[in-house]
């Protein structure tokens, strides 16, 4: 057993010397009205892979943790749980995610880059976290559609409230009149490049919807 185990170590910690890890995830955000999301579907079947199979649904729980590290001025450890709630998928694993502080960097940078690191775990990750201390900043549902373009994925999400944390009945209500609308790909550190295909391929959405790079400090202040 303990040498099963110091391989895997060892096949990791070569992985991510040689970074084939996807660490890293590029992101483009926008939104689209209620009103108009049947045309940005269709635009996307026509534009993404596998267009005999069209889209993938989903319906998911996402909860935000945050956990304090360091000093207080610093920026709390972000981490994300996420389950599916469709009856279809109720076997598949809770998914815990990581994910970094933006790194906008170079204005000239097509995309927002920030850490991401995604591990399957079982349903006791909620008690495991707040066992570490880590404390529920807020949870919402997510239905929506998901596409795909090469490594590209895209995400059509309406993004609905929890009422006292309820899920059926009048527990849940739209945040807005709008979907959420984003384009990302994760992949090892150092592959820019991804970025301007992602550009590319936003700009064939225009004007259905406005893909970004989303300054998240301006929208604090």
């Amino acid at each position: 057993m303990t040498t099963s185990i110091n391989t895997a170590m060892d096949s990791l910690s070569a992985a991510l010397k040689s970074n084939i890890i996807p660490n890293q995830e590029y992101l483009l955000q926008g939104s689209v009205l209620d009103s108009c999301v049947e045309v940005l579907l269709h635009r996307l079947g026509g534009l993404c892979d596998n267009v005999d199979i069209g889209h993938e649904q989903f319906d998911d729980h996402e909860m935000c943790f945050s956990i304090r590290r360091g000093a207080p001025q610093e920026q709390p450890l972000l981490l994300r749980v996420r389950r599916a709630l469709d009856q279809n998928h109720a076997d598949m694993p809770w998914q815990l995610r990581y994910i970094g502080q933006p790194e906008l960097g170079d204005k000239s940078r097509p995309t927002i880059v920030r850490s991401s690191i995604d591990i399957a775990t079982s349903n006791t990750v909620v008690e495991f976290l707040t066992e570490l201390g880590c404390k529920l900043d807020f949870e919402y549902i997510a239905r929506g559609y998901m596409f795909r373009k090469g490594r590209m994925k895209i995400t059509v999400t309406k993004i609905f409230k929890m009422n006292q944390g309820k899920m059926e009945g009048g527990g849940m209500e739209p945040i807005s009149q709008s979907y959420l609308v984003e384009l990302s790909v994760l992949a090892p550190s150092g592959q820019d490049a991804i970025a301007e295909d992602m550009r590319i391929f936003a700009e064939q959405l225009r004007p259905l919807v406005q893909l970004e790079k989303i300054d998240y400090k301006r929208l604090v202040h």
